[in-house]
């Protein structure tokens, strides 16, 4: 086997995990009043491929996840508003990654944020209404929330492999 073969091979593991980790999300109850809450446990296999190759790998990635998922369980919205999410996200935990000392909670942090944020812009440009500036406040702390939480499973599980 070439290196290629098996970076393919672990980059399809991953988006495996990725997909039954988003799966396994779609289970769990939305949080009433407002919408697009989730915990993020799919972004367990990106941010731990940010961490351990590219950005490169942690797109791709996250890109067939965000379709398996969107096509199986979701709807082209929901396609939309998580493809917005993690683009913002990736550009902005790749940015500081790249640029700061930064740990891989705190990435974890500021993806989450920006996902929300990323999320929030389509959802105001789509429905064209930009009263939806009001849900930032929750989805920043939903995004600090789940983002550490992510961090901290993320963190413990590169340091054990």
């Amino acid at each position: 086997m070439t290196l290629d073969t098996h970076k393919l091979a672990r980059l399809g593991l991953f988006t495996a995990l990725a997909s039954i980790l988003g799966y396994i999300e779609s289970l769990l109850p939305v949080f009433p009043g407002i919408p697009g809450i989730k915990p993020g446990l799919a972004n367990l296999a990106v941010l731990f491929l940010l961490l351990r190759y590219t950005w490169k790998e942690a797109a791709v990635v996250s890109a067939a996840r965000i379709l398996i998922i969107g096509f199986l369980f979701g709807n082209l919205f929901g396609i939309i508003y998580s493809f917005s999410g993690a683009v913002l996200s990736l550009c902005a935990m790749t940015f500081f990654q790249k640029k700061t000392d930064v740990s891989p909670v705190m990435l974890s942090i500021l993806g989450g944020v920006f996902h929300n944020a990323g999320q929030l812009a389509a959802a105001m440009v789509i429905v064209e209404n930009s009263a939806l500036i009001y849900y930032a406040p929750a989805l920043l702390v939903a995004g600090v929330v789940t983002g550490a939480v992510v961090g901290i499973i993320t963190s413990e599980v590169s340091h054990r492999i």
